[in-house]
């Protein structure tokens, strides 16, 4: 049972970042602005939150100390995300290049910025923000072991975005103006809806989880920052389409996705998956097999926002 225990909380680990990153991308595509500077906001989020945890180490600690990382990062991410709406919807720009330029740019800033301040490009940190056991759900039998010990305070705000997220898409008037922009913008607009400012609005949500989801990833898998976060932003892209633009189907996409990074990663804790003798290069290369296997046989199926990567006129009809 403990193995099982095992599995799951690192499954956990790599599922939660990767779900609330693709939820920030879905509200983007809802909204008519493909957005693949995830992976850049995911960076430059994880940059800043990180780079705070650092020069405050030793004097603030445990989850207060983490809570305004989360703030420092998600303030970072919609800041970023900000030049990809202004270029996008403003400028007209290919949304394709422009996501690119900002992959291009964040790790190269990071970097930059953070031999500037400390001489060298690493980022260390102390985790403190572990939670042992959730006093009094923690002790309930299965549950308890399972999902209130050994966890992080950045699991249940996850979960509480795709709740958010869910109700927001489609339980009130702005999910509704959103998801009609990234549909028909032209109709939107007759319909007196200002389709710049909803994509305006999608693309920060966008920024706003990227940003948080770059400092979920790291915190809880690693103690140092190096101006990477392992492609997730470009596998929460796969997980985007795998979850046909839908909260709940992410949900499930995110949870295979991320036990397939759970395996590559944590193999050698398992005991009848160490004990094959597998080299650890093919655990490593499972979860991008699995991306292209999985986008194969289910891209041709995916049905996109009907606008999603249509620079908006609002002079066309």
């Amino acid at each position: 049972m403990s193995v099982v225990y095992f599995i799951f909380q690192q499954t956990m680990l790599f599922t939660i970042p990767l779900m609330i990153v693709a939820l920030g991308g879905m509200f983007s595509e809802r909204s008519g602005v493909v957005n693949i500077a995830l992976e850049g906001i995911m960076t430059m989020g994880a940059f800043t939150g990180i780079l705070f945890l650092n020069m405050t180490g030793g004097k603030m600690g445990g989850q207060l100390q983490l809570f305004l990382a989360i703030l420092i990062s998600t303030a970072t991410g919609a800041a970023f995300a900000f030049f990809h709406a202004y270029a996008s919807i403003n400028m007209k720009a290919n949304q394709t290049i422009s996501g690119t330029a900002l992959n291009m740019f964040a790790p190269a800033f990071a970097i930059f910025v953070a031999r500037v301040i400390q001489g060298v490009q690493q980022i260390q940190f102390s985790n403190t923000f572990r939670i042992e056991s959730v006093p009094v759900l923690g002790r309930i039998p299965f549950l308890g072991p399972l999902l209130f010990q050994n966890t992080y305070i950045t699991t249940y705000l996850g979960i509480l975005i795709l709740i958010v997220s869910t109700l927001v898409l489609y339980r009130t008037r702005f999910g509704l103006r959103l998801r009609s922009c990234g549909e028909h913008p032209q109709a939107a607009d007759a319909a007196g809806i200002n389709v710049y400012r909803m994509q305006y609005a999608g693309v920060l949500i966008s920024g706003v989880l990227g940003g948080l989801g770059g400092l979920v990833f790291v915190v809880p898998t690693s103690t140092n920052f190096n101006a990477d976060v392992a492609g997730y932003g470009f596998l929460a892209l796969a997980v985007l389409i795998f979850g046909q633009w839908k909260p709940v189907r992410i949900m499930w996409a995110s949870l295979f996705f991320g036990l397939m990074k759970a395996v590559a990663a944590a193999y050698s804790g398992i005991p009848f998956l160490a004990a094959t003798g597998i080299p650890s290069y093919v655990y490593k290369m499972i979860p991008y097999l699995a991306t292209l296997i999985v986008l194969v046989f289910t891209s041709r199926n995916s049905q996109a926002p009907r606008a999603s990567g249509v620079p908006y006129d609002k002079g066309q009809r």
